[in-house]
């Protein structure tokens, strides 16, 4: 049994344990139990996306919900309509809290191509995350900046700190050495990827390693780990909706194993969270295939012209403008606005005036979409 390291929340917390914690704290009868049901509802989950003709169309969707929802729990809010209609068209110009929902989703991307390019995590995977989503060029946190985690709200304990992370390069550095060899070598930590992803999870949050951006980074990497221990072929899965309605639950379990080593309640809160949230897309994903189903099937019939390739196109997020629609299928924008023309007459497309441009909504697929 490892002796507990007393915790100040007031010093920076250079003794953080390193990985792996005691067997006896992670590997119970009833994670075991957890982790039974997690592993089943996500290989369900692996199975139904395999089975859909372009996984990539519902890939789209759902990483645009996880960016979403993972920038919501930094109280990063934009509403449904301002972040489509800014993917619909040039967001090179985009500004405010849209702009950071969209840096999160492109750092989601980069870090998906990066793992299975390179099979394996690596700090210099963890800093090109938090720069593209913080839009900087800096790494780690160098020790003259005193990063702490503090109450939010403007109540009486309001700014007080509850978490003080360690400072300084070199512990840094090492720290994250140590996580990123838990996370690679199944060998020589042998654990279930679940119990990993939730081990992992909260020791990245317990290093704090950047001067910001840390939760967005740390829940990128969760999806990422899920990815590379091949629990899932594509990032399907977004955790951030359940943290979003467990949000006490989610600070309250990271503190308790910081201030007691309680690793129970914090994995179970992720498995939890793992079950849950897979059982949630299944079912958005057939909702997803049913009405991608009909709408084909009335294009097909009324509009036989219009290519599926076109069709595919609309359902990769709601808004869509003519110039998204050009293709091996459509060379002219002429032609795409009249499909989209065609389309609104069979009530499948809404047209909708965004500056000097019309673009168009898919409406049943928003409606969707912004459903809880």
């Amino acid at each position: 049994m490892s002796k507990q390291i007393p915790y100040d929340r007031n010093q920076p917390y250079n003794q953080l344990p390193l990985l792996p914690p005691p067997d006896d704290k992670i590997v119970t009868v009833e994670i075991l139990q957890a982790v039974n049901k997690a592993n089943k509802a996500l290989a369900e989950l692996k199975g139904l996306a395999k089975k859909l003709p372009n996984q990539s169309m519902l890939v789209n969707t759902i990483a645009l919900r996880e960016a979403k929802a993972s920038t919501e729990i930094e109280n990063i809010f934009t509403t449904d309509e301002e972040l489509y209609k800014a993917l619909s068209g040039n967001d090179t110009g985009l500004k405010g809290n849209a702009k950071e929902v969209l840096r999160y989703r492109q750092a989601l991307w980069k870090g998906y191509h990066d793992i299975n390019a390179n099979g394996k995590f690596s700090i210099d995977l963890m800093v090109k995350i938090y720069q593209e989503i913080k839009e900087v060029q800096d790494g780690i946190r160098p020790p003259q900046t005193e990063t702490t985690i503090k109450k939010r709200g403007s109540g009486a304990l309001g700014g007080t700190v509850v978490y003080n992370p360690p400072r300084g390069e070199k512990v840094i550095e090492e720290k994250l050495d140590n996580l990123i060899a838990y996370i690679n070598d199944d060998r020589k930590f042998s654990y279930d990827p679940l119990i990993k992803l939730a081990v992992s999870h909260y020791q990245f949050e317990a290093i704090h390693p950047f001067r910001d951006g840390n939760g967005r980074t740390g829940r990128i990497l969760s999806i990422l780990l899920m990815i590379h221990k091949k629990l899932l072929d594509v990032p399907i899965l977004y955790l951030s909706a359940y943290i979003i309605e467990n949000k006490d639950d989610y600070y309250a379990f990271l503190n308790n194993v910081t201030t007691l080593r309680n690793w129970k309640g914090w994995i179970l809160y992720i498995l939890k969270a793992v079950e849950e949230t897979s059982i949630h897309t299944i079912n958005k994903i057939s909702d997803i295939d049913n009405l991608f189903q009909n709408t084909y099937e009335l294009i097909t019939l009324k509009l036989p012209h219009v290519h599926k390739e076109t069709i595919e196109k609309i359902f990769e997020q709601p808004y869509t403008s003519p110039k998204k629609l050009l293709g091996q299928k459509i060379k002219s924008v002429n032609t795409a606005k009249k499909y989209l023309g065609q389309m609104e007459k069979l009530g499948i497309m809404v047209p909708k005036k965004v500056g000097k441009e019309i673009i168009y909504l898919n409406i049943d697929l928003f409606n969707l979409l912004s459903e809880t």
